[in-house]
């Protein structure tokens, strides 16, 4: 089974192959995808972009070994990837979908212009079946229909308190509220994960309130000092679900969803290459002073 990933004018094709047929279904099943593309702040040579599936890992393959070219599912940070060269020191195990079925070179141009256009502008991609093929609908969740609803609403869209959340010339505005933003939604995110890694493992009640904790604290934090509305107010939502004894696995994959997204908005405004070098800068000038 082929796959077409598109962006900028352009198309590649992946092949998928190995034995994750768990994750494979589940990427299928999502197809075809509208996606945005994030330059890397830590590994280096690849471009990912988040998925709207949630699935341990399969395969477990350390991700220094991912050759370039290889298409990966990242786990714990839910990324889909493409690689273009051999990946910067991190110690994370990730599963293997497939490769790409072309030159990296086009990969690494592309990586190249992300890199340089992140938070200035969003790359839209898209990526889908070689055969143009369309997965039947999921069956219907058991979570209550408001909570689905905003959901498909975020990944389909930038809300609007996100978007604006640069707005603001303050002091130390919009640097303050965007990075104090999207760390509280990376830090969730990963958490979530954490949570859902327990279950089976520790009483489930456990999990729900660590869960709620969570989602109250980030959510507070983003609506009192980062001066959103809509998208605390989903977070508060599905805390408050955590205490109705809505089916526990369904919900946690579902609070995983949504903060991801959140944070993969908020990423998509920084302009971390940017940053980057005037970070360097500052470091060298102090230096040579």
């Amino acid at each position: 089974m082929d796959l077409i990933f598109s962006a900028e004018g352009r198309s590649w094709p992946l092949r998928l192959t190995g034995d994750a047929e768990r994750t494979r279904r589940a990427l299928l099943l999502a197809l075809p995808m509208r996606l945005q593309l994030h330059t890397p702040k830590i590994a280096g040579s690849h471009i990912y972009w988040h998925a709207p599936i949630v699935e341990d890992i399969e395969g477990a393959t350390h991700v220094l070994s991912a050759t370039a070219g290889a298409f990966i599912y990242w786990p714990v940070r839910q990324f889909l990837e493409i690689t273009f060269a051999p990946l910067q020191a991190e110690n994370a195990e990730i599963t293997v979908l497939g490769h790409l079925d072309a030159p990296v070179e086009g990969i690494a141009e592309l990586a190249a212009t992300l890199k340089r256009d992140q938070g200035r502008r969003i790359l839209e991609g898209t990526l889908g079946r070689s055969d143009g093929s369309v997965s039947e609908p999921s069956p219907p969740s058991p979570l209550p229909q408001d909570i689905i609803a905003a959901r498909k609403a975020l990944w389909a869209s930038c809300p609007a308190d996100i978007s604006r959340v640069t707005a603001s010339r303050a002091i130390m505005h919009p640097a303050g509220p965007v990075f104090t933003a999207e760390s509280e939604a990376r830090v969730l995110h990963e958490f979530l994960w954490w949570v859902r890694a327990e279950r089976g493992r520790k009483d489930e009640l456990v999990l729900r309130q660590a869960a709620a904790i969570a989602l109250d604290k980030t959510a507070t934090r983003l609506r009192d000092f980062c001066h959103m509305e809509e998208t605390p107010a989903l977070l508060f939502r599905l805390k408050a679900a955590m205490d109705d004894r809505y089916p526990f696995d369904a919900l946690i994959d579902e609070a995983i969803l949504v903060t991801g997204r959140i944070g993969a908005w908020l990423d998509l405004l920084i302009p971390w290459n940017d940053l980057n070098e005037a970070f360097r800068a500052a470091l060298d000038g102090r230096k040579a002073g």
